[in-house]
C-alpha cells in the first residue's frame, strides 16, 4: 500500500525530532507520524488530546501530531477546539488508512476468543466481523492500543483486542485475523503542528492552507467570506463550524483551501479579511493524497 506523506526532505530537523501524540505506544497516531518522518524520530504518547497539545509548551516535544478527521466518523473536534486555545501552526499533513486486526496473545487461536476490546468507535467499524462471530462479547477501552497492551499483560488467551498492525508488533501480539474493518475505504486524516517561530517557511509545494474564521452577524455574510475564493480560482476543499465557547450560537468556521499559486491565496484572503470579523491562517502545508488500495 502506498502511503501519503510529504517527503521529508521538505520537512527539516526531522532527525530525533520529538513528537507528541494521543495514544499509547503502537496507536494508529504513532504509526501516522513515523509514516510522515520516518522512523528516526522519537515518539512522545500522551494520555489526552490537551495533554498532546501541551507536550511542547511543557518541554516534552518539538512537534505534534493530531487526528482532524476521518472518512467514516468525520471530524475530531476536540482537537479543532484545541487549535484554536493554541499558537501552533500546521506544517504538514498526512493520510493514513485505518485497517483494524485481532489481535490476541501467543498460542491462541480466533477459537479461543470470548472477549474483544478496543475504542468504540474501532468497534462500531468492524460490524461485519461481529456478525459472523456473535459469541465475541465487545469491550470498550480508552485506546485501540492500550486494549492491546493490556490484553497481552493479562496473558489470557481468551481475550484479543482491535487495532493496527503496529501495536501488534509493539507488544508482541499475534494477528488471529486480519482486515476486519466495515469498510476499506477507512482513512484518518493527520496535522503536524509546530510553534511558528520554529516552521520552516513554505515550501513552493505548500498549496494548501487550513483557516479559521468568524463571521460578522448580518445576511450574507458567509456567503461574502466564502465568494473571494471562487473568485480567484481557489478550491474550497472544506467547511466546518464549531460553536464559540461563552459565546451562545455564535460559529467558528475552519476552512481547507487550496490553490494552484500563493497569489491565487494571498488575494482571497485579503477581500475574505474584509468580510469576516476574524481570519486566522492555521497553516499553509503541501497536500497529502489519499493512498489508493490495494485490490
Amino acid at each position: 500500500m502506498t502511503a501519503a506523506h510529504n517527503s521529508p526532505d521538505k520537512l527539516s530537523d526531522t532527525r530525533k525530532l520529538r513528537v507528541a501524540f494521543q495514544g499509547e505506544p503502537g496507536a494508529f497516531s504513532e504509526e501516522a507520524a513515523v509514516q510522515l518522518l520516518g522512523e528516526a524520530i522519537i515518539t512522545v504518547p500522551r494520555p489526552t488530546f490537551d495533554a498532546a497539545f501541551r507536550a511542547i509548551s511543557e518541554g516534552l516535544a518539538d512537534a505534534l501530531l493530531a487526528p482532524v478527521e476521518n472518512t467514516l466518523a468525520g471530524p475530531v473536534v476536540r482537537v479543532y477546539d484545541l487549535l484554536l486555545e493554541s499558537a501552533l501552526t500546521i506544517t504538514a499533513e498526512t493520510i493514513l488508512p485505518i485497517e483494524h486486526h485481532l489481535i490476541g496473545c501467543p498460542g491462541s487461536t480466533l477459537n479461543d476468543i470470548r472477549s474483544v476490546a478496543s475504542h468504540p468507535m474501532a468497534l462500531a467499524q468492524c460490524e461485519r466481523f461481529f456478525a459472523t462471530h456473535p459469541h465475541l462479547k465487545r469491550v470498550p477501552a480508552e485506546d485501540t492500543a492500550g486494549s492491546v497492551r493490556e490484553a497481552l499483560a493479562r496473558g489470557d488467551k481468551t481475550s484479543a483486542a482491535i487495532a493496527g498492525r503496529r501495536a501488534a508488533e509493539h507488544y508482541a501480539g499475534v494477528i488471529l485475523a486480519s482486515d476486519i474493518q466495515d469498510n476499506p475505504e477507512n482513512f484518518t486524516r493527520f496535522i503536524l503542528l509546530r510553534p511558528a517561530a520554529e516552521a520552516t517557511p513554505p515550501s513552493p509545494a505548500a498549496r494548501k492552507m487550513s483557516i479559521a474564521m468568524r463571521l460578522a452577524h448580518r445576511p450574507g455574510a458567509l456567503l461574502a467570506s466564502l465568494e473571494p475564493f471562487a473568485k480567484h480560482g481557489v478550491n474550497l476543499q472544506k467547511i466546518e463550524s464549531r460553536p464559540i465557547h461563552g459565546r451562545p450560537w455564535e460559529y467558528q468556521f475552519f476552512l481547507d483551501v487550496e490553490a494552484d499559486s500563493s497569489s491565487q491565496l494571498e488575494l482571497a484572503l485579503a477581500e475574505a479579511r474584509q468580510a469576516t470579523s476574524h481570519l486566522r491562517v492555521l497553516g499553509l502545508y503541501p497536500a497529502a493524497r489519499t493512498p489508493a488500495l490495494t485490490p
